[in-house]
């Protein structure tokens, strides 16, 4: 997992709510042997539509994905979170994630980024105003702000999850971070124990 201090980017404004797994990630997808191409699937059912504002040319390029309430509802696929990824996405704004989802995207290293119902609003208006403006995510604060529309806002997360992202960390990663106080366990365990 790659270090996150700063996401700054432009924005889609995903104006749908309660978006569960099989939406961002039909589950035929779900049959690839290899961790990779799931972009070819983010919401490939809602990409049949023209309209569906992925398919917008002025939003492409964006890597952070601003979306209604409830987002990553479902089943508790990786591939959810693979999909946005390689999509382009590096953050997902949105008033509520499913609690498995979120957890997902802190362990894959894309950052969900809790905040009220009307800054999200604020922040679809501003994008959908101008498509160019940019979004900055700043981990070291938690704060989202954009700057020419005036908006700033703190979102919550817990130490434990902040230091995962400033530091690169994922489960192994931490794992290895406490690797002295294994090696001292394991050479002061009894040798039938071994």
């Amino acid at each position: 997992m790659k270090a996150v201090q700063i996401v700054a980017g432009r924005g889609v404004p995903l104006k749908r709510s309660d978006v569960d797994t099989d939406q961002i990630i039909p589950a035929e997808w779900l049959k690839r042997v290899e961790r990779t191409g799931f972009e070819k699937g983010l919401f490939s059912t809602w990409r049949d539509d023209r309209d569906f504002v992925l398919n917008d040319e002025r939003y492409a390029g964006a890597s952070i994905l601003v979306a209604g309430p409830a987002f990553g509802v479902g089943s508790s696929r990786e591939h959810a979170v693979w999909a946005i990824q390689q999509g382009g996405f590096d953050a997902v704004i949105a008033p509520s994630f499913s609690d498995i989802f979120r957890n997902n995207c802190t362990k894959n290293g894309l950052v969900p980024v809790v905040v009220p119902d009307d800054v999200v609003t604020a922040i679809w208006d501003a994008i959908e105003a101008d498509p160019q403006t940019e979004i900055v995510v700043d981990m070291e604060r938690l704060t989202v702000e954009v700057p020419a529309a005036g908006i700033s806002a703190t979102f919550p997360m817990d130490p434990a999850t902040q230091h995962r992202f400033l530091n690169g960390l994922d489960d192994v990663g931490i794992t290895l971070g406490h690797a002295d106080a294994i090696d001292a366990y394991e050479a002061s365990r009894p040798a039938w124990l071994k």
